[in-house]
Formats: structure tokens, C-alpha cells, sequence
């Protein structure tokens, strides 16, 4: 039972072109490597090496840079112990009117006075804005250090300049390993922020973010088994590219520098736009669904990951219509309008 489903799931008429099995990929010729699927068990430890380092970095690092910047950690209004009104909460964070009647009778309280407790109760769980900046600063970092490590490996490959060059002799392509170490850098990061979700910032999208992670990682590994290498690393270096720009303007944003958040985020509107809606599609997407196809051949895998690049794309589109309409905002507002990805119980301009 147990081999009939591995053969389900590792089907060679699914993952791999006609004429081409898994075998065939077991001994590459001497000084080729080939991607297979046991060399992303290493982001498993390198995951938690980057979850320390994290910490290490927020303490050492992005705390002090917090204190220069006169960002205090703050310590808010404590409630009224209340356990009636605690076990409410656990459940509710708003209650409703018919809720603040029946606990104004219980109680013995009035309305406004219940309404009150739950404001500062909602108050004391907001994440200090040094809390905020810290998380920020570390994946600033991460994305500036990784898409320059990306780009320095982009560079000098032939196929970023010639997309072709991604499906001549595939699958039978070397993976060297710069590919092999981006990779795993990626897979690593994107796992961390999924464990890191139940204990960062708790945001209104935490499902959505936690369902972004688990699909990245999941075709981040598809890409890398399957060897398809060559489109993947220019995929997650455009990806990257307008995160950078995206936390630079949240780390303006919290230090108060309004006037340099609000030209972070239209230069992270405009890096989006060029990266996502036009380099993607056209460049990426253009290789990946008619270049493939006249090389290589449509295959079942071939057809699974044009859907999801496509869907991706209808993301990014959708995503840029809310972006843009914050960055028309801070152009002719001069203020970064609310992002409705905000903290969960808590408004803020830059989440």
C-alpha cells in the first residue's frame, strides 16, 4: 500500500517530460549535479539556525538601531482584573450590544464602563512599536542580503539574459551551487516565517499569510525537484526585489519619518509594478508557458505549475490595486493611508 502511493505521488508521467524517468536522473555525468528532493531536508536545521539568528539580531542588532531612533517599547494601561469579562474576551475582543446588556445586569456595570474595559483590554495586547520595528529591520535585512546574493547568481547566467537557455537539455541541467545554496536560503527563510506566525505580530491575515507560506515552500521544493531551477531562481529574486522597499518604508514609518516612508512606498509601488506586472508576465511567464512548450513539450507537472504561476499573477494584480491606491494616497495626501492588513486588534498606518 505504502509503494502504490509513493508511485502515485512520485508518478514519472506526471513530474517529468516524456521519455524521461527518474532513474535517468539518479547518475548525472561527472562534475554535473542534478536537484533531488533529499537535498531540502537541510532547511529543516537551517530554519531553526535562522529563527535563533533572528532573535540574536532583534537583540543585538535591531533594538539598539530602536533606542538611537528614540522608538520605546512602552508599557500600556493595565485593566481591572475581571474574570467575567477576561473569558469574554478570550472569545470576543468587540462584544455586541446584546452582550454589553447582559453583562451590564451581571455585573452590576454600565455599558460605557464595559465598552472602556475592553478598550484598554485591546490596548494592552497591541505589540509595542519597537516590537513592530524590530520584526521589520530582520526581514529588511533578510531580502536585501538574499536578493543581492540572488542577483550576484543571476548575473553571470546566461539564461537571465537568454530565457530560452532555461529549457535547452532539460531536465538533464547542472545545478551548481550558488542555485543550491539560494534555494535552500529561501526555503529555510519562508519556513521560519510560518513557525514564526503563532508568536510575530498577530495579524488579520494570518490565515491568508500562513496559506502564502505553506504554498511558497511547497513550490519552492515542486521547482527544485522537478529541476527547474534556472526559471525558480529568477522568480524569487523578483519577488524579492519589492519586499526590500516594502519594510524600508514600515521602518521609516516607525521611526517617524513620515516623508521618507511615503517615498519608500511609492518606489516599493513602482519596484512592484515593473518586477511583478510587467518582468513576471512577460519575461517569466512568457518563458515558462510558450518557450517550454516549443522546447521541452507540455507535461501534466508543466501544466500544474503554468496554473499556478498564473494564478499568482492574478494575485499580483489584485495586489497592486490596493497597493496603488495607498501610494496615490501618500503622493497627493502626503500620508501612507492605513493598510488593511493591519495588526489584529489594533489600527495601524504600516503594519
Amino acid at each position: 500500500m505504502t509503494s502504490f502511493i509513493s508511485d502515485w505521488i512520485w508518478s514519472e508521467r506526471f513530474w517529468l517530460p516524456e521519455n524521461v524517468s527518474w532513474a535517468d536522473l539518479e547518475n548525472p555525468p561527472p562534475g554535473v549535479e542534478y536537484p533531488k528532493l533529499g537535498h531540502m531536508v537541510y532547511a529543516l536545521p537551517l530554519a531553526v539556525g535562522i529563527l535563533l539568528s533572528r532573535l540574536l539580531f532583534e537583540r543585538l542588532v535591531a533594538k539598539p538601531c530602536a533606542h538611537i531612533l528614540q522608538i520605546q517599547a512602552g508599557v500600556p494601561r493595565r485593566v481591572q482584573p475581571n474574570a467575567v469579562l477576561e473569558k469574554l474576551y478570550q472569545s470576543n475582543t468587540s462584544p455586541s450590544s446584546r452582550d454589553l446588556e447582559g453583562l451590564s445586569k451581571q455585573l452590576d456595570w454600565d455599558e460605557r464602563k464595559i465598552q472602556r474595559w475592553f478598550r484598554v483590554r485591546r490596548n494592552q495586547d497591541k505589540p509595542s512599536m519597537q516590537t513592530k520595528f524590530c520584526e521589520s529591520m530582520w526581514r529588511f535585512t533578510f531580502y536585501l542580503l538574499i536578493f543581492i546574493y540572488g542577483l550576484s547568481q543571476l548575473w553571470v547566467s546566461p539564461w537571465m539574459w537568454d530565457t530560452r537557455q532555461c529549457w535547452h537539455n532539460y531536465p538533464f541541467q547542472h545545478r551548481s551551487p550558488g542555485q543550491f545554496y539560494y534555494y535552500l536560503a529561501e526555503l529555510a527563510f519562508y519556513s521560519s516565517l510560518m513557525f514564526s506566525q503563532f508568536t510575530d505580530i498577530r495579524r488579520k491575515d494570518f490565515f491568508i499569510m500562513f496559506v502564502h507560506h505553506l504554498a511558497t515552500i511547497l513550490l519552492i521544493t515542486f521547482s527544485y525537484t522537478n529541476n527547474m531551477v534556472r526559471v525558480g531562481t529568477m522568480i524569487m529574486s523578483l519577488h524579492d526585489a519589492s519586499d526590500i522597499f516594502l519594510e524600508a518604508a514600515k521602518l521609516a514609518n516607525y521611526a517617524k519619518y513620515q516623508r521618507l516612508c511615503d517615498s519608500m512606498f511609492v518606489v516599493f509601488t513602482l519596484i512592484f509594478f515593473l518586477t511583478r506586472l510587467v518582468v513576471f508576465p512577460f519575461w517569466v511567464i512568457y518563458s515558462v508557458l510558450f518557450e517550454s512548450w516549443e522546447i521541452v513539450g507540455p507535461y501534466r507537472a508543466w501544466w500544474l505549475l503554468n496554473g499556478l504561476l498564473l494564478v499568482l499573477q492574478c494575485l499580483h494584480v489584485i495586489w497592486f490595486y490596493l497597493i496603488a491606491r495607498i501610494a496615490i494616497k501618500a503622493i497627493f495626501k502626503g500620508k501612507v493611508a492605513k493598510d488593511d492588513r493591519s495588526d489584529v486588534k489594533r489600527s495601524s498606518e504600516i503594519n
